[in-house]
């Protein structure tokens, strides 16, 4: 699920703004714990005429920080990869602070409705309060003085999540869909595993080479990487289904076996994982399961 081994090297450097190349700064929220990292990373882009890139969470001090690396500039745009707790409750803080424009793909919403009893484990996690001044689709640009994003919708981890490419520059900022320290969750009906592979496919075939993204360090050479996610996420579906083939019926078998090694603080999340592949899996018709499959339901091979 998470392995901090992978980004041993990231350093937080609470409070302070990180230049990372020439148009970007970042700073990283005190918010670390097992499904942050050391905490989600602020980016602030251009000089002058600034725009910064998820705020994080409702924490003041982490405002007034940015505020501080931005003195003598203004902060013109406030824009959100995803509508995650951890990610768009400080847009708030900051635009009443600076009047800047909320840019983001729309207020958060579930990948598909709710199955008949099925309870949103995930509830707690989304920022229902969060609304764009300004609504971002696929492939809308943000201009500011000598810099343009341009938004790419990849849809997986979060119904609403954006990846936000820095023109004339390699750099992509991924949120929580590619990151290098972790797995990226994806829990329906919050996300959805169809979604979140094709999404990948996407930036597979993007020419950015570097990706900053919500937590933890650069993601570099980062089309190989996110080919080596899409493979990690077929060999995770292919143990799922030989499970099944030895006769797991449930998600909680599923996640017993092949998480064994998997600190068991981290198998609800486990659990939320292999049900993402369940569903994908029974869409595609590789598993039989009841109408409205769920988190605790049965299924079988195809």
């Amino acid at each position: 699920m998470t392995s901090m081994d992978f980004d041993r090297d990231f350093e937080p450097a609470y409070g302070h703004a990180i230049a990372i190349g020439s148009h970007v700064r970042r700073m990283t929220v005190p918010n670390g714990g097992p499904f942050t990292f050391h905490g989600t990373n602020s980016y602030i882009v251009g000089h002058g005429d600034v725009a910064v890139i998820d705020p994080g969470p409702d924490d003041p001090e982490h405002i007034e920080a940015i505020l501080r690396a931005t003195t003598g500039e203004r902060i013109r745009h406030i824009i959100i990869t995803h509508t995650h707790r951890d990610h768009s409750p400080g847009a708030a803080l900051l635009k009443a602070r600076t009047g800047a424009t909320l840019l983001g793909e729309g207020p958060h919403r579930l990948a598909r409705p709710l199955a008949t009893g099925e309870t949103h484990m995930l509830d707690a996690s989304g920022d229902m309060e969060f609304v764009p001044d300004r609504k971002l689709a696929d492939g809308d640009r943000i201009d500011g003085d000598g810099w343009s994003l341009t938004a790419i919708a990849t849809p997986g981890h979060a119904a609403n999540h954006l990846a936000f490419a820095l023109e004339g520059t390699p750099l992509l900022f991924s949120g929580d869909h590619v990151m290098k320290w972790a797995t990226t969750i994806v829990a329906p009906p919050d996300g959805a595993m169809a979604d979140y592979m094709a999404s990948l496919d996407r930036l597979a075939e993007r020419p950015e080479t570097i990706y900053l993204p919500g937590h933890g360090g650069p993601v570099e050479d980062a089309p190989a990487f996110v080919r080596g996610l899409k493979a990690h996420r077929r060999m995770r579906e292919a143990a799922i289904v030989d499970r099944i083939g030895r006769g797991d019926r449930t998600i909680s078998d599923v996640v017993a076996a092949i998480y064994r090694d998997t600190p068991l603080a981290l198998h609800g999340a486990a659990a939320l994982s292999v049900f993402a592949h369940v569903e994908d899996l029974v869409a595609r018709g590789k598993l039989r399961a009841p109408e409205g499959i769920t988190l605790h339901g049965v299924f079988e091979p195809a």
